[in-house]
């Protein structure tokens, strides 16, 4: 009815057939559909098309779903079904109509062929994995999806997976975005030509129905948003709508998936503009619509920039005619209009007016528009559809509905037109949105697929002004955060800057619109465009003006600052993001000489931005004391581009550069800077916080410094190099505020610094002067040498790997040429590294591949100054100054402690030629000269660092001297001239032979200058001579520099008089205006070079050690280049510097010879021989050594006493290897042990037993063994499925149940072992306890609050001693270990005798020197230890009995965990005994111990002596039928189906301990003719009837020899018979026979196969052996092993000769006459097979050739897994995991922290590691490629097997590059799983409550 009460609501033309009621419609949708389209067909289809319409009126009313969805508001028209149901039948309806009467699944089938997929466009959502390859791809952002990529060639390239972060789309297909060569195979076609024209009725239906359609999708989007009244859109009512909306949306996605043609028609109809005029005037009478609308206009009002609460002005036009050549004459208008906006809010928000006009005026320059439009005009559906996208928040149904038609041509353009139309409405929304990441993420998704093709950007740049929207839209965005700059002029500043505190930066809102930004500047002809309008170019210096100066920080003088504010985070994200990016961008289209107009262009606006900045601020020449802001975008943008200009627009950098006034400015701030980071790391700022560290660290790390520090130092050098040079250097000094240090005096009053921070800010200075006169980054390099010499400093600091390099030497644009990891990149990092392959070391930790430096990059480019500009942390230049030491003693090439090597550097590009004037200054030269004397006179506050930057500055001097230098003679009247200065010229060669008689000072009054009497007062000629040349006066920097500052103003400015005003504040001024001072006249009469010399005597430590070298070897003077000055110390550094002064002028060679001469006292006080100085030098090293050992002896033994407090052991000290069990010697008779809590050393006793330190854990490696040898691959394809039939575990249980199937349970449970699953393993670290004292020591770690990676309330603890993880403590059995004589008794008694003891001992229950009644310390700790063993494994592992509870459980249980050590200890040795000796495992055993444990626990349950399977195996019985038992009682188990091994230990234990050896030689004798019989029963069955006849006949006749009872073949054919009778051989049938091996059975194959049969039961008894009695084992050759260990058990007897073939048989010694007993044995199994002749041969033949345990082959390539595993779904939830993993024990598929399939409060992973590992699990993490190990309660990260090419692990696969598998690392994996040492090895575990 629903549809017919619609019908009338709707007040358009009624239905043509009015009867037709609504169920009836329904039912005939296809034919009314199929009558419809005939109709639309004819030529005159106007009445069809109005019934059409009707229809879909009717059908598509919007009233109905909204009107219910809105709760009510207004009663629905027609009940109907609720929402839902409505909008299924209209959905219903429209696949009928579309399909035209036809299936809609054939429809979408046709529709599909018409498909030219030439483009992929595959539009995916975050966290898609897809592919990038830079080698293809022609913009950066191109990506492909998984499918495309493996279709397409990529080998060899450049590519990477990644986890998309916003969202994209994929590129195949696309030659604007990516090269054709890298498209896949569907896309490679150019298919337009051969895809068949779509027919017309096809999609004639679409074509109607689809608008009508969207319209009704706009009417219900319209209809549902209300626009909020406090303009925050309420997220949940949003979301409400959209939920109703999702079938419409996905319907129209699922349409677009269809392929082009039906693209097409979506196209013509959301972007026809008729369509969409009918629809949407057409509302006339409809009060349903009428609303909808107002709700739309309503909507519109708020889409233009011109809001109330917004302060900026702007609207978008259409594109019209005009608009896109404008004229620079209508940009006054624009300019006019704009400034006119006067709103009163302004004045309130900022509360002064001026900041209000400053900021309006700032923004009126740079709009063109001059129709300035307020509000969007709709034309489309597109673009209203796209506007309620934006109003929704961008939903992701929308967004890739939207991305989805971009494969249509003509819809791109129209979209991209759009989007740009709606920019500034997009910026708005998101800026108020709450959830504005999500957001950004999707505007992102849309634009990048949009703006990263080159053609499509410069259309829209065009036709539709993006970079004049994207410019303002910016500025708008600023502009709402602006606070007053409080830089400089507090009060009076007009500057403002945004405030970093605010949401927008702090959450870094802005990104999408910049990223767009630096996106459409990365094209050509987009960036061309901007930079040539001048008055964006204006505009965009106003927008980085803002950032200027901003996150001022002030130093705090008194306390500690409260809140230490982060905001620097965002003020440095900002600046890289909005200034320096885009800056990049624009930079990398300047490459070439035709571009230079833009550089004059961005040069102008940008040097017109700075001086309007300087006025703002109200700057004159001093910048304020204790501020510092580290943002000069300003300053960056004019030092990249003047950089650019040089470097490759042969630009001459005077004709862009300012006056000299300009250029002063312009240092002072980076200059402030470089002086703020000595100061901050001289501890000055310390009152700040850690911030400011932290803001000093981010300046110079790698992914800023290109774009912070390095501009800066280059403009201080292009102001250098271009300012007076006196200046600058005094400027410097003053910065550094250590201008006060500079005297000749020993003591000085500093005004501006303390004390203790002179040393390191002269340092600072220093240091800084080198930086900036030897950095050549920007002055002349290439940028292969810059990559080169960034590399050598990384690598220097430390081994990299490839990784870390590419992000430390960081590309400051990433969009720019040079990619990392291209050509250049590799074959720079190949030329100056080599690779060190990951290795592993055998603690665990596993390295990575590593890049070090090759040998001759130390020797020849180690650049300490690169290294020092480059490091983030202080302590990384020490690190490549230790690293270099190494380097120099390892090579022997300097065996001390070298200083930085000076090194040569590149040539300077000719422009900057003037910042070497910076050397040859006088005022350096002063500086210099002072320090030197300084250091001479050893004044304080000098350090080593300061001497080695001092002659590093001398060395760049003489280095980078004038050529033309006034050369020897100076004319004799010159001295008068200079008397007012120290030096007669500028040129340091000459400087340096300066002699400098008398110095005047200015001291405190106290200092020890001025005690003494003036020298002019001593001798009238002194006081001539100083007359004549003139005491070198009071030399103040701060006065100098004033003077020359007011001749540079004087001279660039005509006003003198009103520019000079030295502002000079009482703090700056001249040292001399302290009151204390006096003036004092020190003589000195020295020159630099005079210093030099004495300052090598004093380095060297010895009088006259300088001599110069060519007065022996000439030669040196000719070629200087001598390898032996290049690496060293001081003196090395005081000796190549005399020789290059030498080198530069003949007169200083003269004079450096003179002084030699002068210093040179004829006798010296004592003469000291070559020889004897050498005997003084080690007896003086001998003196050093042994007080260096005293001091270090003291040390110990505190260190000793303090650990003897802490209850530790010291007293033996040997104590570090781990102790042997047993210490004592064979003569005593008890064993001793060392506790390591209390240290005290003693035997174990009843009453304070000593325990080993033991872990216990479920193992179930053992189960893990398979019978194979090939190991099993992890699966990759749904067909490899691995099956665990085939493991020993599985194969014993299916034995153990086939048993109790048949035969009593109780007989069961001793025939067979357990714990091949969760069996229990103990091990030990080898260290023993008091347990008292253990029981204390526990009770500390339950009081010690420090988190501990374990948990103590499970008993578990590290080894006090080794720090060894544990959980238990073994009690040691009282008495010797080493009992020998019990063992060494003749054994000359009969078999007979021992058989009849054994069985006598078993038989005794008490037999025990400890009475189990009495309960002793001793057997209440053994009780104790025993339940801790049954509680490690779970429960289901030890109940295998069929009544539960029954003893017999436990019993079962006891022996077999002796069995579980012993054959794990064999796996560890390899699975056979060949190496012998008591191998690792051997020393740190237990088994001792753990026997007498087991043992005094089985002898509680004594076995029925009537079913002692002893008796059944040494007495023959009389009557054989009484032993079947009767029917209805089942039988007991046939004793050729025991397991030996079994029967063994349960022999053992049941002795009381100690054993005697002839009593354990008997049983196993007595056992191996059991295992022999065993043998020959299985090989009986598995060879064929012929064999069998044949075998039966040739044993019979042998029968009656002598030595019958030893030859296996009549045993054999014995055996044979015997088993004949029953049933057992009859069952073969002919099927069978092929099971049977073909082999012809040679007697060589039949002794190998029952060796084969018996070696594990004699491996397991040897090992037994050695633990018991302690005898090595002996070592082997393979083929021999079963000869060796049957005699070291004395199976052989000790005459047997070696010579003919060793026979198995003749190990035999029957303890009754062979064949009665077989007969005996057989019988039991005849009756047993003549029911089940099937399972009686299973049973008979027993798998005990186990290979050792693996873990699953993996394969090559790591992709192959996470193409499988990432998609896969999982069996238990049938979803994708979020974070699949998968086992790598057994292949099981698992969901890692997946609550889908959690049970009972386990997560999957865990469950599945009790299951598989009994609580040891190994997993891979797909989608990280790490391997967890989960190890009961706790966890662990282990590592990554995979590696890429370059020897790294990829976590989380971040850089996503190919990784292979590294087969060493798994094999650790491997060992560690198999020797059960992960908790020992892997140091970070933590515990995973059972979420994993």
């Amino acid at each position: 009815m629903a549809a017919a009460a619609a019908a009338a609501a709707v007040g358009g033309p009624q239905p043509p057939q009015p009867e037709l009621s609504a169920p009836g419609l329904a039912l005939d949708k296809a034919a009314t559909a199929a009558h419809l389209k005939a109709a639309l067909s004819r030529p005159d289809n106007r009445a069809g098309a109005e019934e059409l319409q009707a229809l879909l009126e009717r059908v598509l009313s919007a009233e109905r779903p909204l009107a219910a969805a809105a709760g009510g508001e207004e009663a629905a028209a027609g009940g109907g079904g609720g929402p839902g149901a409505a909008e299924e039948e209209a959905l219903e309806w429209c696949k009928c109509l579309l399909a035209g009467g036809g299936g809609y699944e054939e429809f979408c089938a046709a529709v599909r062929a018409y498909d030219p997929a030439a483009l992929c466009g595959l539009v995916w959502t975050a966290n898609f994995v897809a592919y990038r390859c830079r080698t293809c791809g022609i913009s950066p952002c191109m990506s492909l999806c998984a499918e495309c990529f493996h279709q397409g060639d990529h080998t060899g390239h450049d590519f990477n997976m990644f986890r998309s972060q916003a969202g994209g789309a994929c590129d195949c297909g696309d030659s604007n975005v990516m090269r054709e060569s890298g498209f896949c195979k569907r896309h490679q076609i150019k298919s337009s030509s051969n895809i068949p024209c779509v027919p017309k009725d096809l999609l004639m239906m679409s074509e109607f129905v689809l608008p009508r359609f969207i319209f009704c999708l706009i009417q219900y989007l319209r209809e549902g948003y209300n626009e909020p009244a406090a303009d925050v859109p309420s997220e949940k009512d949003l979301n409400k709508v959209l939920q109703l909306l999702e079938p419409q949306i996905s319907f129209l996605e699922d349409l677009t998936k269809m392929g082009g043609a039906m693209r097409s028609v979506l196209t013509q109809v959301l972007t026809n503009q008729q369509n969409y005029k009918d629809l949407t005037s057409g509302l006339g009478e409809n009060a349903c619509a009428k609303k909808s609308h107002e709700k739309y206009l309503i909507a519109l009002k708020s889409s233009g920039l011109t809001y109330p609460e917004d302060k900026l002005v702007y609207g978008i036009q259409e594109p019209s005619a005009g608009t896109s050549s404008l004229t620079v004459q209508g940009f006054a208008g624009a300019a006019g209009a704009l400034g006119q906006v006067d709103s009163s809010d302004e004045e309130d928000q900022d509360g002064s007016q001026g900041l209000g006009k400053r900021k309006r005026v700032k923004l009126s320059s740079g709009t063109k528009d001059q129709s300035i439009m307020d509000v969007l005009k709709h034309k489309s559906f597109l673009e209203e559809l796209l506007f309620w996208t934006i109003k929704y928040e961008f939903p992701q149904k929308m967004v890739t509905f939207l991305l989805n038609m971009l494969p249509d041509q003509e819809y791109k353009v129209a979209f991209t037109k759009t989007f740009v139309q709606h920019y500034a409405f997009i910026m708005k929304t998101l800026k108020k949105s709450h959830e504005s990441d999500t957001m950004s993420n999707r505007i992102v998704h849309i634009s990048v697929q949009l703006f990263s093709n080159e053609e499509l950007a410069r259309q829209v740049t065009e036709e539709c002004q993006l970079l004049d929207i994207m410019v303002t839209v910016l500025l708008y965005m600023m502009e709402s955060c602006l606070i007053k700059s409080e830089l400089q002029d507090e009060e009076n500043s007009l500057h403002v800057v945004v405030n970093c505190g605010e949401a927008l930066l702090k959450n870094n809102t802005y990104w999408p619109l910049v990223s767009d930004f630096i996106n459409i500047l990365s094209h050509q002809s987009v960036a061309k465009r901007f930079l040539e309008d001048h008055g964006l170019l204006v505009t965009w210096m106003n927008f980085v003006s803002f950032f200027q100066g901003m996150n001022l920080n002030k130093r705090e003088l008194n306390e500690h600052v409260e809140f230490e504010s982060q905001t620097y985070y965002a003020a440095f994200a900002a600046e890289l993001e909005a200034c320096a990016q885009p800056m990049w961008g624009l930079l990398s289209h300047c490459k070439v000489r035709e571009t230079q107009e833009y550089t004059r262009n961005v040069v102008r606006y940008c040097l017109e931005a700075l001086q309007d900045w300087f006025d703002a601020i109200n700057f004159v020449d001093e910048p304020a004391p204790n501020q510092v802001t580290f943002h000069l975008p300003l300053h960056r943008y004019y030092a990249m581009f003047l950089s650019k200009a040089v470097k490759c627009q042969e630009l001459d950098l005077d004709s862009v550069l300012p006056d000299q006034e300009m250029l002063m400015k312009l240092m002072i701030h980076p200059l402030q800077i470089q002086a703020s980071l000595a100061e901050i790391h001289s501890n000055m700022w310390v009152r700040n916080g850690l911030q400011i560290k932290g803001q000093a660290m981010t300046y110079v790390q790698s992914h800023f410094c290109n774009s912070m520090i390095d501009p800066d130092i280059y403009l201080l050098q292009v102001c250098a190099s271009r300012l007076d040079p006196d200046y600058f250097i005094s400027s410097v000094f003053e910065r550094f505020k250590v201008v006060d240090l500079l005297t000749m005096a020993s003591q000085h009053q500093n005004t501006v610094l303390d004390a203790e921070h002179e040393r390191s800010m002269l340092e600072g200075a220093l240091t800084f002067l080198v930086i900036l006169l030897s950095l050549r980054l920007h002055l002349g390099m290439s940028d292969d040498e810059i990559l080169r010499a960034e590399m050598v400093a990384q690598l220097c600091m430390n081994d990299r790997t490839h990784s870390s390099l590419l992000d430390l030497i960081s590309n400051p644009n990433p969009k720019s040429g040079i990619i990392p990891g291209s050509y250049s990149f590799e074959s720079v990092l190949s030329a100056v590294a080599d690779f060190k392959a990951p290795v592993f070391e055998p603690g665990g930790s596993m390295q990575q591949g590593m890049y070090t430096p090759k040998a001759e990059v130390w020797d020849q480019e180690f650049d300490p100054v690169m290294v020092i500009l480059r490091t983030v942390y202080r302590r990384d230049v020490q690190s490549a100054m230790d690293r270099y030491t190494a380097f120099l003693k390892q090579s022997g090439k300097f065996p001390g402690n070298p200083w930085p090597p000076y090194k040569k550097r590149t040539s300077l590009h000719p422009s900057y030629k003037g910042l070497m004037r910076l050397l040859h200054c006088k005022t350096l030269h002063i500086v210099l000269f002072t320090l030197l004397y300084k250091i001479l006179m050893d004044h304080q506050n000098l350090s080593e660092h300061v001497l080695c930057m001092v002659l590093y500055l001398i060395e760049l001097g003489l280095e980078n001297s004038a050529e033309d230098e006034s050369e020897e003679e100076v004319p004799v009247g010159r001295p008068e001239r200079c008397h007012d200065s120290w030096f007669p010229g500028s040129n340091l060669v000459s400087n340096m032979r300066h002699f400098i008689n008398y110095v005047r000072v200015r001291v405190p009054e106290t200092a020890p200058e001025v005690k003494r009497d003036s020298p002019a007062s001593t001798s009238s000629d002194s006081l001539g001579s100083l007359q004549n040349s003139g005491t070198a006066q009071v030399f103040s920097l701060v006065a100098e520099r004033r003077k020359k500052f007011q001749e540079i103003i004087n001279r660039s400015s005509s006003e003198a008089n009103q520019v000079v005003r030295p502002k000079t504040s009482n703090k700056w001024s001249a040292p001399g205006s302290a009151p204390q001072l006096t003036t004092a006249i020190l003589e000195i009469k020295e020159s630099i070079l005079s210093l030099l010399i004495k300052l090598h005597h004093k380095l060297s430590g010895k009088q006259n050690s300088y001599y110069p070298p060519w007065l022996d070897d000439i030669e040196i003077l000719i070629q200087p280049e001598i390898p032996k000055y290049s690496h060293g110390d001081g003196i090395t550094a005081v000796e190549r510097i005399l020789l290059k002064a030498a080198l530069q002028s003949r007169m200083n060679k003269r004079i450096i010879e003179e002084i030699c001469r002068k210093v040179t006292p004829p006798v010296p006080p004592k003469k000291i021989t070559a020889a004897e100085k050498k005997t003084l030098d080690k007896e003086e090293r001998r003196q050093k050594a042994r007080e260096r050992q005293q001091k270090l002896l003291a040390e110990f033994a505190s260190r000793q006493k303090s650990f003897m407090e802490t209850a530790m052991d010291v007293d033996s000290p040997e104590n570090d290897i781990p102790m042997e069990i047993a210490t004592a010697e064979p003569q005593v008779s008890e064993a001793v042990y060392d506790c390591v809590i209390c240290g005290q050393s003693g035997p174990s006793s009843e009453d304070r037993p000593t325990g080993l330190v033991v872990l216990l854990q479920a193992s179930s490696v053992l189960g893990q063994c398979r019978d194979n040898v090939e190991p099993k691959k992890l699966p990759i394809t749904e067909e490899e499925q691995i099956y665990p039939w085939d493991t020993c575990a599985a194969v014993h249980d299916v034995r153990l149940s086939l048993l109790q199937r048949y035969f009593k349970d109780s007989s069961c449970l001793l025939a067979v072992s357990i714990g091949w699953e969760g069996g229990v393993y103990v091990q030990t670290c080898g260290h023993t306890l008091h347990i008292d004292c253990h029981k204390s020591y526990m009770e500390s770690l339950r009081n010690d609050q420090v988190l501990q990676g374990f948990s103590v309330d499970k008993g578990e603890f590290t080894c006090p001693l080794c720090r060894q993880f544990a959980n238990s403590v073994l009690p040691c059995y009282p008495g010797s270990n080493v009992e020998n004589n019990l063992w060494q008794r003749p054994s000359n008694r009969s078999m007979q005798d021992l058989i009849k003891e054994v069985e006598e001992l078993q038989g005794r229950p008490g037999a025990f020197p400890v009475s189990i009644s009495s309960e002793t310390n001793l057997s209440k700790e053994m009780e104790s230890v025993m339940k801790d063993i049954k509680n490690t494994t779970q429960k289901k592992y030890r109940d295998y009995s069929k009544n539960p509870g029954s003893p017999d459980n436990d019993f079962l249980f006891m022996y077999s965990v002796a069995r579980t050590n012993l054959e794990l200890e064999l796996i560890h040795r390899g699975g056979n005994l060949c190496s012998g000796g008591a191998s690792t495992a051997g020393k740190r055993s237990c088994l001792n111990q753990l026997f007498h444990v087991l043992a005094l626990h089985m002898r509680l349950y004594s076995i029925d002596s009537e079913y002692n399977p002893w008796k059944k195996l040494t007495q023959l019985v009389e009557d054989m039928s009484s032993q079947l038992g009767n029917e209805e009682q089942q039988p007991e188990v046939p004793i050729l189906y025991h397991d030996v091994t079994s029967l063994l230990l349960i022999q053992i234990l049941m002795m009381p301990q100690p054993l005697y050896k002839e009593h354990f030689t008997c049983i196993v004798k007595v056992l191996y003719t059991l295992l022999y019989t065993q043998a020959l029963a299985a090989l009986s069955v598995k060879c064929s009837e012929e064999d069998r006849s044949a075998w039966k006949h040739t044993g019979a006749l042998k029968k009656n020899t002598c030595d019958a009872e030893k030859s296996y073949e009549v045993l054999l054919s014995f055996v044979i018979s015997e088993l004949s009778k029953g049933k057992l051989y009859h069952e073969e049938g002919v099927q069978e026979c092929a099971m049977i091996s073909p082999i012809a059975w040679s007697p060589e194959s039949m002794e190998k196969y029952l060796q084969d049969f018996c070696l594990p039961f004699l491996r397991i008894t040897s090992l037994l052996q050695h633990h018991l009695f302690g005898e090595d084992l002996p070592s082997c050759q393979e083929e021999e092993e079963f000869s060796v260990l049957a005699s070291c058990l004395g199976l052989l007897p000790t005459f047997y000769q070696t010579e003919h073939p060793f026979i198995s048989a003749s190990c035999l010694d029957w303890p009754v006459p062979a064949f009665d007993i077989i007969t005996q044995w057989c019988f039991e199994i005849k009756s047993f097979t003549e029911r089940h002749a099937e399972q009686g041969k299973a049973l008979l033949i027993q798998e005990s050739r186990w290979k050792l345990p693996h873990l699953l082959q993996l394969p090559e390539n790591y992709n192959t897994i996470f193409q499988y595993y990432h998609r896969k779904t999982c069996s238990v939830c049938t979803k994708v995991p979020k974070d699949p993993a998968v086992c790598l024990v057994c292949g099981t598929f698992v969901c890692l922290k997946g609550l889908c399939c959690k049970q009972q409060s386990y997560c999957e992973c865990v469950l599945h590691s009790q299951n598989c590992g009994a609580g040891t699990g190994i997993f891979l993490l797909i989608n990280a490629s790490v391997i967890i190990i989960i190890r009961g309660h706790r966890f662990c990260l282990w590592g990554s097997v995979y590696l890429d090419a370059h020897g790294e692990e990829d976590r989380d696969l971040r850089r996503g590059k190919p990784l292979y598998i590294c087969k060493e690392r798994y094999k650790v994996l491997e060992q560690q799983w198999i020797s059960h040492t992960f908790d020992h090895i892997n140091k970070r575990w933590g515990p995973h409550y059972n979420g994993l």
